[in-house]
């Protein structure tokens, strides 16, 4: 007899087979397809992966990162680290202004800056928590200051972090920044219809402007993969992010089409609340529930029915081809014996645990396949489809039991960590503490070399699967789908659109 969630991959559906409405004509519009909805497209506070795609092309940061992952130039033209790494100065460029016309220059990378760490609805500060101080040296010189050695800002840097929005405009809006957002980057805000579309027009102005050649760029969020891919097929859509594993053959097939896939830099796992409301049940309280839940979850089936088994399957906060990835952790095969022992262990029998899951087809897929896996130990698994927005909002109230929620990485290691289970991060949704993982963590965040740091960062892993505030399930390829007249598409391990040289053919 097939096991029960096998039975059930077999009759998973994808839904929503409606395409939109097309838009009005617009010279050189370029159509994006995104899995959801962003929610702020203020920097200091935005928090959604979607979310960044828009800011990339709205918000030029301090560095970028190429498509082999490494730290390039962007605001910052060069950069200097002091003899004890203690301080980063910076070199900018002289010809960048924000979209209301006023000049980015030293003086805009210490507002920010300083933003981020103070600012009550701020999700970067635990990114920069490192930084003590903001020096402006003169109008292109900037000295950020440490607490301590910190080998990650800089890649912190080439994210949110890094986005350098206008100090004029960001005094003059306060928190309500996000409904009219004013940056630096090639495309400048127009307007934002909730549930609908993000409309940016080309920034004339921009010091790069020769090397994007779209007037317009319209985004619309589409939980459905299944919509997604039907609107690009239609011509609704020039260019679509995460495409459905399951439709990449589809892909190739298809002449008028093209397929741009990038292995990733993070994961997808189940948050666990541990100290905040949903805290009160048993799988908040007690590890050996997770240990079981995780123990009874088929990891391999996950990645072959719903991913045509091109994604990773992982248990640790770094995919395999991170140099920090530790071999002596490997991802657990299920084991329903191991688990139900350690819910004995536990002194329960059944455990009742609501899940709140995107609206997409492919996370609600791997939800229904883990209701079905570990009712076979007794954990009663109760799906909410939850919009993402919605699910983010309630999770950093801690208002849940657990979530399926992915982090798309970084290129450096802590970043895959800190942000979300350091203790008191703003991203740390489990609302877990443990004080010797954060020592750990700063341990590693002023160490240079990387095999040292692999020593520290192994030590994370270990106590992470050992209180398992996060079931680590698999790391995903990002899979970009376009119609084949739009070319020069470059996709890096971020996962981000970058349009930098990408344009349609005549």
């Amino acid at each position: 007899m097939k096991p029960l969630y096998l039975a059930l991959a077999a009759g998973l559906a994808l839904s929503g087979m409606t395409a939109i409405a097309a838009p009005a004509a617009a010279q050189s519009v370029l159509k994006i397809g995104l899995q959801d909805d962003p929610d702020t497209l203020d920097p200091v506070s935005n928090w959604s992966f979607v979310g960044r795609h828009v800011l990339q092309s709205l918000c030029d940061k301090i560095v970028d990162i190429d498509t082999e992952g490494k730290i390039i130039p962007m605001l910052a033209t060069s950069w200097e680290w002091n003899a004890d790494s203690t301080a980063l100065t910076l070199k900018l460029r002289n010809d960048v202004v924000f979209h209301d016309g006023t000049k980015m220059d030293a003086a805009a990378i210490k507002y920010n800056l300083d933003r981020e760490l103070t600012m009550k609805i701020s999700r970067r500060k635990a990114e920069i928590s490192a930084v003590s101080s903001v020096d402006v040296v003169d109008p292109l010189t900037v000295k950020i200051n440490l607490k301590e050695p910190s080998v990650p800002l800089l890649a912190a840097l080439s994210d949110r972090a890094g986005m350098i929005v206008s100090p004029k405009a960001a005094e003059a809006l306060g928190e309500k920044f996000t409904d009219a957002p004013v940056c630096s980057g090639p495309y400048k805000f127009v307007e934002r219809v909730t549930q609908d579309r993000i409309v940016l027009a080309k920034f004339d102005k921009y010091y790069n402007a020769d090397q994007y050649h779209f007037d317009q760029l319209v985004y619309r969020g589409m939980p459905d993969s299944n919509v997604r891919f039907l609107n690009l097929r239609s011509g609704q859509l020039d260019l679509i992010e995460r495409l459905a594993a399951t439709d990449v053959e589809a892909v190739k097939a298809d002449k008028a089409l093209a397929v741009a896939p990038v292995v990733g830099l993070g994961y997808y796992g189940i948050t666990f609340d541990i100290t905040g409301e949903g805290a009160d049940l048993d799988a908040g309280k007690k590890a050996a529930i997770r240990e079981a839940f995780s123990l009874a979850i088929d990891r391999d089936a996950i990645n072959n029915v719903v991913f045509e088994g091109q994604f990773t399957t992982g248990n640790q906060p770094f995919p395999p081809a991170s140099p920090y990835y530790d071999k002596n952790f490997p991802v657990p095969a299920r084991d329903l014996d191991a688990a139900k022992k350690k819910m004995a262990e536990a002194g329960v029998k059944t455990v009742d645990l609501e899940l709140l899951v995107p609206t997409d087809a492919e996370r609600q897929q791997v939800a229904q396949l883990i209701q079905a896996m570990v009712a076979e130990i007794g954990i009663k698994v109760s799906i909410k489809p939850t919009e993402l927005m919605t699910l983010l909002d309630i999770a950093r109230q801690g208002k849940f039991e657990s979530h399926l929620v992915g982090w798309s990485g970084r290129v450096d290691p802590d970043l895959n960590i800190t942000p979300m289970l350091a203790c008191g991060a703003a991203g740390n949704d489990a609302h877990y503490c443990n004080k010797e993982l954060d020592t750990i963590l700063t341990k590693a965040r002023a160490i240079g070399d990387m095999n040292a740091r692999k020593v520290e960062y192994s030590k994370a892993i270990a106590i992470l699967l050992k209180d398992l505030p996060l079931v680590y399930l698999y790391h995903s390829q990002w899979i970009f789908a376009h119609n084949s007249n739009i070319t020069g598409l470059k996709p890096a391990p971020d996962g981000i659109i970058r349009l930098t040289g990408v344009s349609r053919k005549k």
